[in-house]
């Protein structure tokens, strides 16, 4: 072969080498964007890999290769989800379950909202949403979130405000540990709870009366206006509306444990910034349960996952 050809392939190669590179940093760069909106890891990836296949087909050139992509990310993905939300139910669906107790390097983990924001975010309509996400979670300006939404900037203020407005009904709702009418002026929300291993002391105590249907045991370490949702997707049958207060959950807890749990090995993990845990069959996971743990140490609220199609990604991840 001769060398300027030779050097020519190696070129090529070395070329390619360096778009796949780019792509990857792209694709994991816009996850968040779009799951944080979403709330699905598979129409996250989708909205992604459909940004960036029509980037790459048109070979558009813009001036800014990462704000364009962001935008056009964000963008379909609240188109997705407005088409989503016409087909969701409204009480019971809750977002994918996403593991951060262990790094993924396809995916920028640390840029994910906690899952009791997502589970909030639900009363949001899909622009307000995207609002709340790129000026709390990602500390974008009014300005930068016009730029992105091609909206006025005032626009982008009254959006966010009347997201604020829906979160704080219908009672005196709070994001995990920060309260939204206390936060510093011009500084992101914490939209990531601190991990603390004691709390699965805590969930320890909830299996071990729920196991023994220790009742007022199990009271306790409930908030007196505890909330407990179950996703089943379309085809596993679980409590229609959200249970709420001591009384009723508690009752719930027992029951599900002995005629769907009780059977099942128990794990510890963090999901979406928050303690879980996971039930597995057969080393496939069939339930997870989310926890919202209060300052004082009790138990806000309960998301239990049980859709097939929603564990996918974490038994895919192990």
């Amino acid at each position: 072969m001769k060398p300027f050809l030779s050097r020519f392939l190696i070129l090529i190669c070395l070329n390619r080498q360096l778009w796949l590179y780019t792509m990857k940093d792209y694709q994991k760069l816009l996850f968040p964007y779009a799951y944080n909106i979403l709330g699905s890891t598979e129409d996250a990836r989708d909205t992604v890999q459909e940004v960036m296949y029509k980037f790459t087909s048109r070979q558009i050139t813009p001036d800014n290769q990462k704000n364009y992509l962001i935008r056009a990310v964000v963008n379909e993905a609240i188109n997705l989800k407005k088409k989503n939300a016409r087909i969701q139910p409204i009480d019971n669906w809750l977002p994918e379950p996403v593991a951060t107790d262990k790094p993924d390097f396809a995916l920028e983990l640390n840029e994910l909202v906690s899952y009791s924001i997502m589970v909030l975010l639900e009363k949001l309509n899909p622009k307000e949403r995207a609002v709340f996400i790129l000026k709390e979670a990602f500390a974008y300006t009014h300005s930068e979130i016009a730029d992105v939404l091609g909206i006025r900037v005032d626009a982008s203020r009254k959006l966010l405000s009347r997201g604020h407005e829906k979160l704080n009904q219908p009672r005196n709702t709070k994001l995990p540990n920060q309260t939204l009418n206390t936060k510093p002026p011009n500084q992101p929300l914490n939209t990531k709870p601190l991990k603390n291993k004691s709390q699965f002391h805590l969930l320890d105590k909830v299996v071990e009366a729920v196991r023994s249907k220790d009742v007022k045991g199990l009271q306790t370490l409930l908030s007196e206006e505890i909330a407990y949702t179950a996703d089943g997707g379309k085809n596993i049958k679980v409590v229609k509306e959200t249970s709420r207060g001591q009384a009723e959950v508690t009752e719930l807890m027992v029951l599900v444990y002995h005629r769907f749990l009780g059977n099942k090995t128990i794990r510890h993990g963090w999901i979406n910034h928050q303690p879980a845990l996971i039930y597995y069959y057969r080393e496939n996971i069939v339930t997870c349960q989310v926890f919202e743990i209060g300052s004082n140490n009790q138990i806000l609220r309960i998301s239990t996952i049980v859709d097939p199609a929603k564990l996918k990604n974490l038994n895919d991840h192990g």
